[in-house]
This record gives C-alpha cells, sequence and structure tokens, in this order.
C-alpha cells in the first residue's frame, strides 16, 4: 500500500515543473510592465463614479511561488470616495495589505503580480488604471497622489539618517523643483510641527532611534503627507503602539486628512479603531470582499457569518465572560482554494445552497452588499 504524503507536500521534480511554468508568466508580466514610451492612452480610463477616489474592480493579485500559485487578491471590488475614510478589516493573511501594495505597484516582483482587473485612480484632471501603469508613471504618482504609512516605523526609517534628511529626501525627489535648500528645510520643520512634534528642531537633527514609537509614528506620517497626497494607505498604523499614543494617532489623521481634504484607506483588524475613524468598512476573507457598507451598516447589521464572528471576538467594556469568543477552525489552503464559499467549512450558519459555488454579491442596500447564500431567498444576486 503507498504511504499517503502529508498535504503541500511537492517532489523535487512537482516543484521543478510549477517553478518553470511560474517563470513564463511572471517573465510575461515583467516584459510587459517594464516597457518603456508606453503611450499614456495604454493605462487612462474613466471612473465609473467620478466622487470616488480609487475603484478597485475585480482586482486578481497573485504570487508564484514553488510551491504553487498563491492567490492572495482573487476578485476583490471597492470604492474609496473622495475625502472619506473607507477601512479594511480581516484577519493576518486575508489579502488586506496586498490590496493596498497593488495600488502603490510596491508588490514583490517578479513573484507578485497583478494579474487581471482594474484599479482605477482619480486624479482631478485625468484617470489612470494602475494595473496597467508603467514604472515610469509611478515614480510620478508614489509620494505625490498616493502615500503609504507602513506598519511599524522603525522598518520604514533608515537607522543611519537623521530624521531631517529623511523628509528631506521626499520632498527634494516629488516636490522639490525650484525649492532651496533653506525652503525644504522650512517645509520639513512645518511638517514636523504639523503631525504634533513640540520639539521640532532637536527632532529634525536626531535619529530614529533616538525617538519613541510614537514619535516614530509620526515622523512616518509626516513623511507620507510631505506632498499632499490625494489616497493615504495607512496599514496598521497604530499596532505597535500603546493605547494613549493609539488614540493620539487616529485625532491626528483624522485632522490631518480633512486639512489637506485626501481619502484614507485604513487597514487593520483592530474594530475599535474602524468603529472609532471609518466611514465606509470593507471585510475581506481569504483574499475575498465577503461584505462592505458603510460603518453603521455593518457595526448595527453584520450580515455575512465571518462578520459576525469578528464582532463577536470583540471585547466588550463591562461584559464579564470566562473566555473570549474564537472562530473556529482554519482558512483554507490559499494555494489550494475550494470551489464553494471560502468560510463554509468554519461556518455554523449555513444553509443547503452552501454546497453550491461560490455565492455572488447580494444588495441588502443601497451600500451594503454582502456574498453569502443566506440572502438569496430575500434579493435577487447582481
Amino acid at each position: 500500500m503507498a504511504k499517503k504524503r502529508p498535504e503541500g507536500y511537492l517532489t523535487a521534480r512537482e516543484a521543478r515543473k510549477i517553478s518553470k511554468a511560474n517563470r513564463k508568466i511572471t517573465n510575461e508580466l515583467e516584459k510587459k510592465r517594464k516597457r518603456k514610451n508606453v503611450p499614456e492612452s495604454e493605462y487612462t480610463t474613466q471612473m465609473k463614479n467620478p466622487e470616488n477616489a480609487v475603484e478597485f474592480d475585480d482586482l486578481h493579485t497573485y504570487f508564484f511561488t514553488d510551491a504553487g500559485t498563491v492567490k492572495s487578491v482573487d476578485g476583490v471590488s471597492f470604492e474609496v470616495p473622495i475625502g472619506k475614510t473607507v477601512g479594511v478589516v480581516g484577519e493576518s493573511g486575508c489579502g488586506k495589505s496586498v490590496t493596498s501594495l497593488s495600488l502603490m505597484q510596491l508588490l514583490q516582483r517578479p513573484h507578485g503580480q497583478i494579474v487581471s482587473g482594474e484599479i482605477r485612480l482619480n486624479l482631478g484632471d485625468k484617470v489612470y488604471d494602475i494595473a496597467k501603469a508603467p514604472q515610469s508613471a509611478m515614480q510620478d504618482i508614489r509620494g505625490n497622489q498616493v502615500s503609504m504609512i507602513f506598519q511599524e516605523p522603525m522598518t520604514s526609517l533608515n537607522p543611519v539618517f537623521r530624521i531631517g534628511e529623511q523628509i528631506e529626501e521626499v520632498i527634494e525627489l516629488h516636490d522639490g523643483e525650484g525649492k532651496t535648500k533653506e525652503d525644504i528645510k522650512a517645509r520639513t520643520i512645518e511638517l514636523l510641527e504639523q503631525v504634533g512634534i513640540a520639539n521640532s528642531e532637536g527632532v529634525y537633527n536626531m535619529f530614529p532611534h533616538e525617538l519613541s514609537g510614537g514619535m516614530r509614528q509620526r515622523i512616518v506620517i509626516a513623511m507620507a503627507l510631505a506632498c499632499n497626497p490625494k489616497i493615504i494607505i495607512a496599514d496598521e498604523p497604530t499596532t505597535a503602539l500603546d493605547v494613549t499614543i493609539q488614540a493620539q494617532i487616529l485625532d491626528l489623521l483624522r485632522n490631518l486628512k480633512d486639512q489637506i481634504n485626501s481619502s484614507i484607506m485604513l487597514i487593520t483588524h483592530d474594530l475599535g479603531v474602524i468603529a472609532e475613524m471609518a466611514d465606509y468598512v470593507v471585510v475581506m476573507y481569504a483574499g475575498r470582499v465577503v461584505e462592505k457598507g458603510t460603518a453603521e451598516e455593518i457595526f448595527e447589521h453584520p450580515s455575512h457569518p465571518y462578520t459576525i464572528g469578528l464582532m463577536a471576538s470583540k471585547p466588550v467594556v463591562g461584559k464579564e465572560v470566562d473566555e473570549l469568543y474564537s472562530i473556529p477552525g482554519k482558512v483554507p489552503n490559499p494555494i489550494n482554494m475550494p470551489n464553494y464559499c471560502y468560510f463554509k467549512d468554519r461556518c455554523d450558519r449555513c444553509v443547503e445552497a452552501c454546497n453550491g459555488e461560490y455565492p455572488c454579491e447580494i444588495s441588502l442596500s443601497e451600500t451594503h452588499k454582502v456574498s453569502c447564500y443566506r440572502y438569496y431567498d430575500q434579493k435577487e444576486g447582481k
């Protein structure tokens, strides 16, 4: 009797075969991405709604590994309206950060690639499809139009350069035309004061290791805001901070967003942060959007069993429990996803129809949408 192989085990021959097929795909995609003198007409498009800053439309971002193709983002669609905050929530590995890195084109290439779909970015006078935009166009977009506040400030800041030099570099690269060194330094000091740093002159000459976590996070925010971007991606900006500093950073982000009239795409797994900051909420699971709506709709009427599970796992002040609820089971293998609802094996609210293929999106209201068979009787799938 043949010995059963453990799940995910590959022979050397199988791994080589996968690697060869992946190289063929990634070489083709890289060739297209690295072209020079690409006419702008190839990556200009139209917004479905001109009041949106960004529109993700059926985005597929894959990682081509030696073990197989990981579908990190598998058909994601949602919008970020101008001047609003959209919270993207879900457990680790659900595709939140990869969605934002796709918008910045900062995926780890050649393995990570946008395979299909559109990311429409509203620049005011024109609209770019980021999924098709070449490297040269992205150099102008990153920092100027879209900027990112990374999760861990200590890894985002260079330990051998002073704070002032690092902020000045951003201004010189993206907004330095016609500015003297004195102008750039004055703008840097102004940014440090804008993010609530009192001793701005002193901090200007310090190294990152001389600052606390909260101060470093403020520096990263100052760098992100240096060119007044239209979109700020905040990738778990308060993860490593204590609660009081967390509240200060959230207040700071909210106020700065209003000052420069930009939109925020806030990525987190903290529902408290989402409730505090977001106008709209997108719930992701295993690379797909399972529910989206206004913050009020998601918190008052959570509809997908996964969203309900997330809400139940949140500690409530004044309520005593022996242990916090946790969603049973585990996320399916991203290399070998099932052809039915990805949450089915962890769900305690299944109906007979759940044995069918992946459910399509149902509209519960104009803004509230959910992908779940339990609502097929109420509305027609769209």
